[in-house]
């Protein structure tokens, strides 16, 4: 059932929603969601260094907004705050049980339906049934349960979606992978033009840019846009280049790029693109792991970004401060998280404002 469709079920809405949309990540947010890394996640190996970088997320963010962290036990969560003198004033604590920390996968999306706030809680199988989510996949549901989000309605899919595959410019464009959403592992029922139809339904898009290049070694996700290239203010779009031909990202990259290039705004004229450096390769053993820079996460008045103790680092957060004026840059060492495959905006999730009470 598409959003529309549920809501003039509900009777709760008017019965002809003139207004649906995705907000960008740069509008104003209410809170950011976190899921805490437990010993029942593949973290227990570095359980501890994991930890730490989490502590260091929720001391920037809580400067800025609510931090709402989800655990299945959550005095060690609040002892391990307390110990890092982390004020709990900012911070809503809830007990749920997850399978992993990858919550901007399996958390809530949120729409506006006529300026009204409606989460949306998709269907996550585990990146294609990749790894275990029975308890992720349940994780939105049960936060909606608490009352944390009464001022809001929650509408279920069964459609297969993730949060990390999507980029909107909170105006109707959306930026995605084919390699992702058209998987057949995702929604193999649905065809390019079947699933527009969907998330035109669910999310108010109806401006579609789908890249059909681009990849991170070590990645899970089969290409989650956000580890390559993102929406930004003024029809930007901040991307990941590769200019060392003997990577072996290069040719997918430069693909990429021109593809990038070949995309028009909705009207007609080109993007912006401001390209940002790969980081030198980080391994895990032998293992390549997706190092990206592409993988910041935008909150109020700042943004996260992900950096690996890397020559580049300096040049990213000057790119991200031009790109984001106004906004205060803040570097964050995620070279734990990429021993688990994934980074910064992995990690969270956005809520924007008008979802808390």
């Amino acid at each position: 059932m598409a959003l529309r469709d549920f809501l003039n079920q509900t009777g709760t809405e008017q019965q002809n929603i003139k207004t649906l949309r995705l907000p960008a990540e740069w509008e104003p947010q209410d809170a950011i969601l976190l899921a805490w890394p437990h010993q029942n996640t593949d973290w227990l190996p570095i359980l501890d260094q994991v930890t730490e970088v989490y502590i260091e997320l929720i001391q920037q963010i809580s400067r800025f907004e609510t931090v709402i962290i989800v655990a299945p036990e959550l005095n060690l969560v609040r002892a391990t705050l307390q110990k890092n003198a982390i004020d709990l004033s900012r911070i809503i604590l809830h007990q749920i049980e997850t399978n992993d920390t990858w919550i901007r996968d399996f958390g809530p999306l949120t729409v506006y339906a006529d300026d009204q706030p409606v989460l949306l809680d998709f269907t996550f199988n585990g990146w294609g049934s990749k790894f275990p989510a029975d308890k992720d996949n349940r994780a939105t549901r049960h936060l909606y349960d608490t009352g944390l989000f009464s001022k809001g309605q929650l509408s279920t899919s069964s459609l297969v979606l993730e949060g990390g595959s999507l980029e909107s410019d909170g105006a109707g464009t959306l930026l995605t992978t084919t390699t992702c959403l058209l998987n057949s592992n995702r929604n193999p029922q649905l065809d390019k033009g079947e699933l527009e139809a969907k998330l035109s339904g669910h999310l108010g898009y109806n401006h579609f840019l789908w890249l059909d290049h681009g990849w991170l070694a070590g990645d899970d996700t089969d290409s989650h846009i956000d580890t390559l290239a993102r929406l930004a203010p003024n029809d930007t779009i901040l991307y990941v280049r590769c200019n060392n031909k003997t990577d072996v990202h290069y040719p997918a990259l430069k693909e990429m790029e021109k593809q990038l290039q070949q995309f028009r705004t909705k009207g007609g004229q080109p993007f912006c693109l401001i390209p940002l450096p790969m980081p030198q390769p980080c391994y895990d053993g032998t293992d390549r792991l997706p190092a990206s820079y592409a993988n910041f996460l935008i909150i109020n008045h700042a943004i996260l970004a992900p950096i690996y103790n890397d020559p580049a680092d300096t040049l990213v957060l000057k790119i991200l401060g031009e790109t984001f004026p106004g906004r205060e840059i803040i570097g964050i060492d995620c070279r734990s998280l990429l021993k688990q495959h994934g980074s910064l905006h992995c990690i969270t999730m956005q809520l924007p404002q008008g979802v808390l009470q």
